[in-house]
Formats: structure tokens, C-alpha cells, sequence
């Protein structure tokens, strides 16, 4: 961060796998892309599933960065609106996801002097369910779903309407996200900090970051 907390003036967060941490919630998701993927490639999931990752692993390879399920999908000629269709009706975040209560203390205090964003590959749908599940749901001044653009991360137009609609320059918007070629390599790219976290201790250093007079712990 190199000593510019104070400059920051918004912090756009990335959802599943940032916000939370679910090995069965992953593995859900898991299931329910590769029966798709069966259904497109006329084969039993577990087929299906392994054709998407091989698919998946070449894109990444020739492209020299992570690929997202929905390129996968659309390799295997499949729609991103149709994966989002079926985990929204196959999904059901309350019964996998253990809420960790340090989030919604960290992003309350956070949101009382910071514009608070989120930016999801997800849907509406199960964005708004696992929001609820984690008590975040009055937490974000904005929540920008795959709903809204169909685009999915990383995307040069949806960030740079994202970062025009904050109406703030790159280096007083921080990024945070658990992939960095997905949710942060572009953010970076313009000018912007990011926070690379794979776990919800990670996530917690924002709490050192922003440990100043003039940060969300003494508001």
C-alpha cells in the first residue's frame, strides 16, 4: 500500500472467496457448472466437469492468466446467463456458508468513513442470499452484479464505468479480492492500490491498514 491508506477514499470489494471462505459452498458451485457443462457436451457431469477443466487450464496457458468459469463455459458453448440461471436456482448459500463475525464488524466500521463497493462475478440472486447470510446486506453503497453488464471480471468497460461512477481518481479507490489476474491485475493496471487476500485473516488487515486517527476505529 506504501503508506497512502489515508488517501483512500473507497474500497470495492470482491465477493465469494474475499468476503467469505466456503470449501462446500466452492464445490457446490463446482457440481452444478459441470452438470451444465454435461448438458452441453451430452455426457455424465463428472464428464462434463472434466472437460471444463481441461478447457479451462489450455485458456489459461495461452492466455498467461487464471480464467473464469464463464469463459470455460462459453468455450464449451454455453452462455454466462445460463450458468447464472442454474446456480441461482441449484444454489443455496445458507445451508454451506459459516459466517465469520469479524467481516461485518470490519465492513460496519470500514463504511462510516469509507465509500464501500462491491464487485461480483456472481448473480443478484445469490449475491443478495449470501450478503444476508453474512449480515452485509446495508453495508455497500453500490452492489454491481454479473446481472448488470453480463461481463464478468476482468473487464476494461466495467471497470473503468465503475471507477467513473466513483467519480474518484485510481489511487483513492483500493481493490480487494482473492484472484489477483481476476479481480485485481486491471484495477492495478490503472492506477489503483489493491489487497491480495486469500483468507479472512488476510482480509482483516485492513484493520492495519486503516489503524490511524482518522479511520473507521476511532469514528
Amino acid at each position: 500500500m506504501n503508506g497512502r491508506e489515508r488517501d483512500i477514499r473507497a474500497v470495492v470489494f470482491d465477493l465469494d472467496g474475499t468476503l467469505y471462505v466456503s470449501e462446500a459452498f466452492e464445490h457446490a458451485v463446482w457440481e452444478s457448472v459441470s452438470r451444465y457443462a454435461g448438458h452441453l457436451l451430452d455426457c455424465p457431469a463428472v464428464l462434463g466437469g472434466q472437460r471444463l477443466r481441461e478447457v479451462r487450464e489450455r485458456l489459461t496457458a495461452e492466455r498467461g492468466m487464471v480464467q473464469t468459469l464463464a469463459v470455460a463455459i462459453q468455450a464449451l458453448g454455453g452462455t454466462v446467463r445460463e450458468m447464472h440461471r442454474r446456480f441461482a436456482a441449484e444454489l443455496e448459500p445458507a445451508a454451506m456458508l459459516v459466517p465469520d463475525p469479524r467481516v461485518p464488524r470490519l465492513l460496519h466500521l470500514l463504511a462510516r468513513s469509507r465509500r464501500c463497493w462491491l464487485l461480483t462475478n456472481n448473480n443478484r440472486v445469490l449475491t443478495d442470499k449470501i450478503l444476508a447470510v453474512l449480515g452485509l446486506q446495508e453495508v455497500f453503497e453500490q452492489v454491481v452484479t454479473i446481472d448488470d453488464t453480463w461481463r464478468p471480471k476482468p473487464d476494461e468497460s466495467v471497470l473503468d464505468e465503475l471507477l467513473g461512477r466513483l467519480a474518484l481518481p485510481p489511487e483513492a479507490v483500493l481493490f480487494v479480492g482473492d484472484r489477483f489476474d481476476i479481480d485485481l491485475r486491471l484495477p492495478e493496471q490503472r492506477g489503483c492500490p489493491v489487497l491480495l487476500t486469500k483468507t479472512i485473516d488476510d482480509l482483516m488487515a485492513l484493520e492495519r491498514l486503516f489503524d490511524t486517527p482518522e479511520t473507521v476505529k476511532q469514528c
